[in-house]
């Protein structure tokens, strides 16, 4: 029999989920808002202890009103990681501003805090400081914040979160994504929980969630006729899709210890491996692994990132790089950007192995088996074999 495609963060259902959509479908709250929204709101706020939320259809809509509502106007720069997915990015260009690029720390992937700091003084001193800079807290982990925060803070520059990868980590014991101006999550069908699509904005700022509420529905005035004295969006979240959110929601946790046992297996089986590293996990929190990492360099490996990615494909085993830089992007490649050569280094021989939270032992022993094969001309046979029974008996 032909072994399954390994997917590399697949959605992974929980069984509460149906009974919740059923109960949509009986009462017939099918369309946009509704008891399911209202309460996949409150569940989740109180999940990331955030004060209010605001459910959305995605995590870019999240971001694109947590933006405007954060003052962000054509002609304005904003500052953004540069290793992440381009949704981090899309929504200042639909706000008609100009992105500016900041490159990673080696130390956890994010936003180099010292790098910021010093970029924030230098246009502090020229008389053009950014309307605010985009946080991502990539593959599951959180970014330094409290650098980060304070520099922003001492100029007055508003901090927005994309903790779309990094729900379920935490900073100092707290959830990314609670510290800034807003914060914003992604339920795609790809993340650590899955609502089949959608997002989330949350802020200590009441006021502001029911702003962002108001945009999301097409910005009606409180009148009995249509009236709109501001334009908005149709970005409001289905009560379909937020009884899914629900379900998932309430997996949350073992979500990520699924995830972080991967990473644990694959640290074991692929640690003694020359050449190859993983991503840290930086000190001040706990990452949730959303996708397990890893680095490779070549001339100790003895195979490129890109031989490694297409073993595992002959394997019929889903893998990808790391993301590739924005500033690399054909579309992007005309903004500034600050440092970049630690993201290029990352994406150069970076991968993202498999990681779903459904991952079994004999899927780990497959991704293994496919790596390790690379580098076997360097290694003994009974240390392939030995290495895989390991990961099996755990």
């Amino acid at each position: 029999m032909t072994a399954q495609r390994i997917f590399l963060s697949p959605p992974h259902m929980s069984g509460t989920e149906r009974r919740l959509v059923a109960e949509a479908f009986d009462t017939n709250w099918i369309a946009p808002v509704g008891p399911h929204v209202d309460a996949f709101e409150r569940e989740f706020a109180a999940a990331v202890g955030a004060p209010h939320a605001a459910a959305l259809s995605s995590g870019t809509a999240a971001l694109h009103i947590a933006l405007r509502l954060a003052g962000v106007r054509p002609g304005d720069e904003v500052f953004v990681s540069t290793l992440t997915f381009v949704a981090s990015v899309s929504p200042i260009l639909y706000l008609g501003a100009t992105p500016v690029f900041l490159d990673s720390d080696r130390q956890s992937w994010n936003m180099d805090p010292v790098l910021l700091a010093d970029a924030l003084e230098a246009r502090a001193r020229s008389g053009r400081l950014p309307r605010a800079v985009v946080l991502v807290h990539l593959y599951g982990q959180s970014a330094d914040l409290a650098p980060i925060l304070a520099a922003c803070a001492r100029h007055g520059v508003p901090v927005v979160e994309d903790a779309a990868e990094a729900l379920g980590a935490t900073y100092h014991g707290r959830a990314p994504g609670t510290f800034g101006h807003a914060g914003i999550f992604s339920f795609n069908g790809n993340k650590i929980i899955t609502s089949a699509g959608g997002g989330m904005l949350v802020s200590d700022d009441e006021a502001l969630v029911a702003h962002a509420r108001k945009l999301a529905t097409q910005a009606r005035d409180p009148a009995p006729h249509y009236q709109h004295s501001e334009i908005g969006y149709n970005y409001r979240l289905s009560n379909v899709l937020a009884a899914i959110g629900r379900g998932q929601l309430r997996v949350l946790e073992g979500r990520v210890a699924a995830r972080r046992r991967n990473f644990a297996c694959y640290a074991e089986a692929l640690g003694d491996l020359p050449g190859l590293a993983f991503m840290p996990e930086a000190p001040w929190g706990r990452a949730t692994r959303w996708l397990t990492c890893i680095t490779i360099d070549p001339a100790e490996f003895g195979a490129d990132r890109d031989t490694v990615l297409q073993a595992l494909e002959a394997a019929d085993i889903e893998a990808r790089p790391v993301w590739k830089p924005m500033h690399l992007q054909p579309a992007l490649a005309r903004y500034e950007t600050i440092g970049g050569e630690v993201a290029e280094d990352l994406f150069t021989c970076g991968l993202c192995l498999p990681s779903g939270s459904s991952l079994g032992r004999a899927d780990l022993e497959r991704v293994v088996h496919a790596i390790r094969r690379v580098a076997a001309p360097a290694l003994p046979r009974h240390a392939i074999h030995a290495t895989e029974a390991a990961l099996l008996t755990r």
